[in-house]
């Protein structure tokens, strides 16, 4: 999964060393800000208690729910067979034109044919943007033709959101997509000329074979929300947004493979209207300092034992290190290491003009221990 934030590296270098200090030692595993689920499925998968993760988006819950909800391997042989037969005579229904060249003229053209897919949602708004028309069509096949019993399907729409992630023509993210241009071009290429069945099949295998050692659930909530059904014997994980910009125009492109339909969308972009996506507190620069305060009493009145991530420097919405840290004592015992880690840019380069910029930078980032006073 592309995504920004994600702990994928920090699991490897410091936070996985303190999940098993701790894990073992907690009756439950809470992720309030879920996102790709790294964390939450890590622990799942490694320790003998249930996981319980959340955040705003639809899309977070299906992938963290996929593992979290299964205490065995899905036999997908027969599963996969059957979704992949149906999702293919959907396609050859449709014939997509192919390209064979990304130019400018091409592009619109892909374009023009995918606005005119009435039926096919997620080609009407981004086939000839984020995706081929062939790929767009792909993933409406499968979106709409998903098996209807769980775990399969949840497990299916996992795999399909990994594929919309690696597939999209697009930096880290999918807030807008590369547009047709002389050094784009090939970027697009690339990204286009990725088989979707193939990876499909590829990430549904892969899913099928992990599960928890606890059976756990998922779901979508406002974390100061969700930290109302945290226990005194909860491991909390909190790794609140560092973006003054609302993740939901970062990923409205898996919000809209996991909900089904984008509805209507607009702008370079392709977003939906703001009134439909989630928004949160922490990605406002006049909320975020209140929001996480909120939260952390909150807590500390549950005692739960928490574990905080956030980068060292100050950040967009408003938050830094050092105010997450002097937040943290206030309402707890805190135990503090730092690391060298990366963060997105939120961003990638700018190809015609030239003055792009590292999709990553590295940076050192905050592991706090919050123990109860």
């Amino acid at each position: 999964m592309k995504y920004m934030g994600s702990k994928r590296s920090m699991l490897l270098n410091g936070l996985g060393d303190l999940l098993a200090k701790h894990a073992p030692a907690t009756t439950r595993f809470v992720d309030l800000f879920a996102g790709s689920g790294a964390v939450a499925i890590h622990v799942a998968t490694k320790y003998e208690i249930p996981v319980v993760a959340s955040d705003l988006q639809q899309y977070s819950a299906v992938l963290t729910g996929a593992v979290l909800e299964r205490q065995s391997e899905l036999q997908c042989q027969r599963v996969w067979g059957m979704w992949h037969a149906r999702a293919k005579e959907m396609y050859y229904r449709v014939r997509p034109p192919a390209f064979d060249k990304v130019t400018k003229k091409n592009v619109d053209q892909l374009r023009e044919w995918s606005l005119r897919r009435r039926t096919l949602p997620l080609t009407k708004a981004y086939g000839g943007h984020f995706y081929s028309p062939v790929q767009a069509t792909w993933l409406d096949a499968y979106r709409s033709t998903l098996p209807t019993r769980k775990p399969a399907q949840t497990v299916a729409l996992a795999s399909l959101l990994h594929v919309a992630s690696r597939c999209a023509a697009s930096p880290g993210h999918t807030a807008q997509p590369f547009q047709p241009g002389r050094k784009a071009n090939v970027y697009i290429a690339e990204a286009w000329a990725r088989d979707v069945p193939a990876l499909n099949e590829e990430f549904f295998r892969a899913l099928s074979k992990l599960y928890a050692k606890r059976a756990g659930v998922a779901g979508t909530a406002d974390a100061n929300i969700a930290a109302d059904a945290v226990k005194e014997t909860d491991l909390v994980f909190i790794d609140p947004p560092y973006s003054g910009v609302q993740y939901s125009r970062f990923y409205h492109v898996l919000e809209s493979v996991a909900i089904g339909a984008p509805g209507e969308v607009s702008g370079s972009g392709r977003n939906p209207t703001p009134q439909v996506r989630p928004h949160s507190r922490y990605s406002i620069i006049t909320g975020a300092k209140e929001a996480f305060s909120e939260l952390l009493a909150k807590l500390g009145q549950k005692g739960a034992t928490c574990i905080v991530t956030f980068p060292a420097h100050e950040c967009s919405n408003g938050l830094s290190g050092e105010v997450v840290r002097e937040l943290a004592r206030e309402h707890f015992r805190v135990k503090e290491k730092l690391v060298q880690s990366k963060f997105s840019t939120l961003g990638g380069v700018d190809f015609e003009v030239g003055n792009g910029r590292a999709a990553k930078h590295a940076a050192e980032e905050l592991i706090l221990t919050l123990s109860p006073k």
